[in-house]
């Protein structure tokens, strides 16, 4: 496994690979998945963990079932860009993760996702309950998008 630059994941991918999005949480794993095109991220069932070893099975086999051909993950950076825990337990996921997949992990930035994924919810009238299930695939998919939005910034300035 190799952590990878945005910029050095446009340049291995193929035509017509999927990328995965994730929001590592305590509790749950928010998914997202882009289209084959890598246009547009799309929320997917959130994953809630339990141990390490489970969490990457359960991770490696949906990333074998959707063709994933790299993650990208969130990192939680504070709002001044320093680095907490949480960014410390990120890191240690994806440095624990490549020992069990040669599938690449790419970092990025996730402020303020959860609250655009919050606000998205909220403007479409999603109850209380209901964005609690949801908001950390939702913000899965913020990151993503994000991400597919450079990837595509990339491409274009390449050609």
């Amino acid at each position: 496994m190799a952590i990878l630059t945005i910029e050095e994941l446009a340049q291995t991918l193929q035509p017509a690979q999927a990328i995965a999005g994730l929001d590592l949480g305590t509790k749950t794993i928010g998914l997202a998945m882009s289209d084959l095109s890598r246009r547009f991220a799309t929320p997917r069932p959130v994953l809630k963990r339990v141990k390490f070893t489970q969490d990457a099975e359960v991770l490696l086999a949906f990333a074998e079932k959707e063709k994933v051909a790299a993650f990208i993950i969130g990192l939680p950076v504070n709002m001044d860009g320093s680095a907490g825990p949480r960014v410390q337990a990120t890191r240690a996921f994806v440095r624990t993760m490549g020992e069990k997949t040669a599938l690449p992990f790419i970092f990025w930035d996730e402020r303020l996702s959860t609250v655009a994924a919050e606000r998205a919810l909220l403007e479409m009238d999603v109850s209380r309950a209901k964005r609690a299930e949801r908001i950390d695939s939702a913000a899965a998919s913020f990151i993503l998008q994000g991400a597919l939005d450079r990837l595509s910034a990339l491409t274009r300035a390449a050609d």
